[in-house]
């Protein structure tokens, strides 16, 4: 058991619930967003540092993952930043969504394949669907989220008279759970369609690989005890304890 869990012991966060679960590193990680993830931004031969040595040596990461390649307005990402580290808050057991560049992820993903539905059937007939079909909106992942951040906003300067970024903690939690229970009314996606892709899309951008601009110096996966990438495990494979692995980005193989 890690330091953080000792301290932590007798409350169950949020966090801890996430750390505790296997629904993050087998689930969530090994589909959606990551399933689609555009190539682009891989790393290339540039002379930067990896990530495995970018937290010893004080390197930032490459300068294109902290700037946003679909966001232009200062205003709206700047509400995607207070939402997504509402979903994943800095706490007792390690750093929160904007620390880890959470939103950097899902900017990068909205101007990619992913945001586009690339090869994903698009065309309609479309009709409202139940809770158990899935993605059901005629709009595209980035034009959800253009619909649903300006909705945050605009219901939270109609309720609070305050823009979202603004508002008190427990303010925007009273807006998210209003979205999460389709108490809002959207065009073209339902505000409960929008907060289960920025939900997901959060969790995603906390645990992928360093290379895809979240996971911050690997900080998700050093929360969770996961080795990343290793090329293999054949001097640990056969023990009976628990081993702590430095893990590893792809950085780490594009040198």
């Amino acid at each position: 058991m890690s330091e953080h869990e000792n301290k932590s012991e007798s409350t169950m966060s949020r966090r801890k619930f996430i750390r505790n679960s296997g629904l993050v590193a087998g689930g969530l990680v090994g589909g959606g967003i990551l399933g689609g993830l555009i190539g682009a931004n891989m790393n290339k031969d540039d002379g930067t540092a990896t990530e495995g040595n970018e937290h010893e040596n004080g390197h930032d990461q490459v300068a294109f993952q902290q700037s946003p390649l679909y966001f232009t307005n200062p205003e709206i990402f700047g509400i995607l930043q207070a939402a997504v580290e509402r979903i994943y808050p800095k706490d007792e057991n390690g750093p929160g969504a904007n620390d880890l560049d959470v939103p950097f992820f899902i900017d990068h993903q909205l101007a990619g394949s992913w945001g586009h539905n690339t090869k994903e059937y698009m065309q309609g007939p479309f009709f409202p669907g139940s809770n158990f079909q899935g993605y059901q909106s005629p709009l595209k992942r980035h034009e959800v989220f253009d619909v649903g951040l300006v909705a945050l906003q605009t219901y939270s300067r109609d309720k609070f008279k305050k823009p979202f970024a603004e508002l008190e903690g427990e303010q925007q939690d009273e807006i998210l759970t209003a979205f999460e229970e389709d108490k809002v009314e959207l065009r073209g996606v339902t505000s409960k369609t929008f907060f289960s892709i920025l939900r997901a899309a959060t969790i995603e951008g906390v645990y992928a690989d360093p290379a895809y601009a979240g996971n911050k110096n690997m900080e998700g996966w050093k929360m969770k005890n996961f080795p990343g990438h290793q090329m293999s495990y054949i001097n640990q494979i056969e023990s009976e304890k628990f081993v702590e692995i430095k893990p590893n980005s792809l950085h780490a193989y594009t040198k």
